[in-house]
């Protein structure tokens, strides 16, 4: 197998920050590498430094295998907002035009114009006409279009949405090329990298094999470490004697033990934790009452509708995922669900209690010259989501874009609200604190919407969909995103064979399509959310909400009392059977609260 790419003895610093150190690596021809680290240590250097965008501070080598074509996918694209995207293409790929004849120029053009109509895009189209989404399907094009044998991509699925992300996928599984790549998709990742390489601490380590099989050898590897830590610990107490001892033990003769000493010190400090963390600091959400939104016959359109008649109760925790293509009207649904923006039609009615915490796309508002520890005064969040105590003092303008989207997403969780809703969250935070963002979500108390293209993402914390079909129609699927996309290439499978076709692969997947035009499945609006109550049966389904609200509300208070531990037996004795006694009763009503709405 042949050595593509070989790297000897490179660095990075910003300032005192040491991103890694004299690291080395080798790449062979068709390795699928995928590159993890946390935001701010130094995977976008190491990538532009690989593709020759950037220079190592202590000289090394990079050496590539010669003939190599190499193409890099950067996450800040620049392009000509007058060009069509055939021209904004065209004119990226200078450096492969040079050796093409008139037929492989033609070839190419063909290849261009395939590829962004498979992306759902036209090559007549102007650049400054697109969306965030559909300029980065661009930017691919531009990279795949030359067929480079090594690609080197930066977050190649930021702000594309799940119909690209698969294509892609699909693409990059079936092609030959090598790939050094960052990602924080686990998905993605899994069915695409054969090997995982981890930058930690300012060095490198590689593991061959799937995202399940690093997590496994990684746990072991930090295990390792910090037991030889361990051992080094016990020969510092030593050490440490010596050092403490009379001057005269400390003659020239001992010099190399006072280093040896230092070197000790510092090795006993380097301890390496998982990142198993506690979410104690984290907890606190303020009551949810019954009533959170209430949607009711809601639509909304600018030139065309984005939301049509949509009927929706929210409930208490609630874990839902909204998804569907790229400017489809996502986040616009968000705004009229916060009040930024109201109905064209219809109302929206919002509990007196619901506090909401809003993470959105639109930027991020911070004072830069404030310090992190000042813009969240939570040392336990702060640690907990990976901001060491070295950087506590640093200012916000210092920090990475990953780094201050992870700050942002801070202040939303200080707030504690009781309804989180979370536009696109994936988007620049790396695979450790998405892990520790999802430990957090299926932790939290409140109810969860969620707008992502993040398939992993929504698997783990979601438990239906609200997919956007286009035209203004929303319809509820139960389950995770894996389910709903199984359902309906199921769904496309059973209409193949009725039709007996096999139509070719497109990014925008039919199936899609059939769920939403043919009502495969009914809306949950369909089932519940316009059900018609008889005058008894409203009566009914208003006193039981009323009813859950104040059960619960007592049952918080006598939680509250039996925590405290200041409670006489006496009252322990009678507020435990009263514990009991409501139980039964908030089952029954909830029972008969789900009756009267299915």
């Amino acid at each position: 197998m042949a050595s593509y790419l070989q790297i000897e003895n490179i660095s990075k610093s910003y300032g005192p920050k040491v991103l890694f150190d004299h690291i080395g690596f080798n790449v062979n021809q068709g390795d699928k590498i995928a590159l993890i680290a946390p935001n701010g240590t130094g995977k976008t250097s190491l990538m532009r430094i690989l593709a020759g965008k950037d220079k190592s501070d202590s000289g090394g080598q990079i050496k590539f295998l010669k003939e190599i074509r190499i193409a890099f996918l950067e996450q800040d694209y620049a392009y000509d907002p007058e060009a069509t995207l055939l021209e904004q293409v065209w004119s990226g790929s200078t450096l492969f035009l040079a050796h093409l004849d008139d037929a492989g120029r033609f070839e190419y053009e063909h290849r261009i114009v395939r590829l962004l109509t498979e992306f759902g895009l036209r090559p007549d189209q102007r650049m400054k006409e697109l969306s965030g989404g559909e300029i980065k399907r661009v930017a691919i094009t531009q990279v795949l279009a030359p067929e480079a044998d090594f690609l080197i991509l930066d977050e190649p699925t930021n702000h594309l949405d799940v119909d690209a992300i698969e294509y892609l996928e699909n693409y990059l599984r079936r092609s030959r090329c090598t790939l050094f790549m960052v990602t924080h998709d686990r998905y993605f990742l899994d069915r695409v990298c054969n090997i995982v390489m981890e930058l930690d601490h300012g060095q490198i380590y590689v593991y061959k094999g799937d995202y399940a099989n690093y997590l496994e050898k990684r746990a072991e590897r930090i295990a390792n470490w910090n037991a030889e830590t361990d051992k080094v610990r016990n020969l510092l107490r030593r050490e440490l004697e010596w050092m403490h001892a009379t001057p005269c033990a400390r003659t020239g003769k001992a010099k190399y033990r006072k280093q040896a000493f230092w070197e000790l010190k510092d090795r006993a400090e380097q301890v390496h934790t998982l990142r198993q963390v506690s979410m104690e600091a984290l907890d606190g959400v303020t009551r949810l009452g019954t009533k959170i939104i209430d949607c009711y016959d809601v639509s909304f359109s600018y030139d065309t509708p984005l939301v049509s008649d949509f009927t929706y109760k929210f409930q208490r925790y609630d874990r839902i995922g909204i998804v569907g293509r790229n400017g489809i009207g996502k986040s616009t649904f968000i705004d009229l669900l916060t009040g930024a923006l109201e109905p064209t039609s219809g109302r929206i009615e919002r509990g007196a209690s619901l506090k909401i915490g809003y993470y959105h796309q639109r930027g991020i508002q911070f004072d830069e010259s404030q310090t992190v520890l000042e813009t969240v005064g939570n040392l336990g969040l702060l640690n907990q989501f990976l901001f060491p105590h070295d950087m506590l003092n640093n200012p916000v303008s210092k920090l990475s874009g990953g780094e201050k989207r992870r700050l942002y997403l801070l202040t939303i969780l200080m707030q504690q609200p009781n309804l989180l809703i979370l536009d696109e969250p994936t988007n620049d935070l790396d695979i450790v604190t998405l892990n520790i963002l999802e430990e957090y979500l299926l932790d939290f108390k409140g109810s969860l919407i969620v707008v992502s293209h993040d398939r992993h993402f929504l698997d783990r914390v979601v438990d239906h969909l609200l997919v956007f079909c286009g035209d203004g129609l929303i319809k509820d699927f139960v389950g995770g995103y894996t389910e709903y996309r199984s359902f309906i290439k199921d769904y496309e499978a059973e209409q193949r064979k009725l039709s007996n076709k096999n139509g070719a692969e497109r990014m925008v997947s039919r199936s899609t399509q059939l769920f939403c035009e043919e009502n495969a499945i009914p809306e949950r609006s369909e089932r519940n959310g316009k059900k018609r109550f008889s005058y008894k049966e409203q009566r009914e389904f208003d006193a039981l909400e009323a009813d859950l609200e104040r059960l619960n509300d007592e049952k918080a208070r006598i939680e509250t009392l039996l925590a405290a531990g200041t409670a006489t037996y006496e009252q322990i004795r009678t507020a435990s059977q009263r514990y009991e006694t409501l139980k039964r009763e908030i089952d029954e009503k909830e029972t008969r609260w789900l009756e009267l709405s299915i």
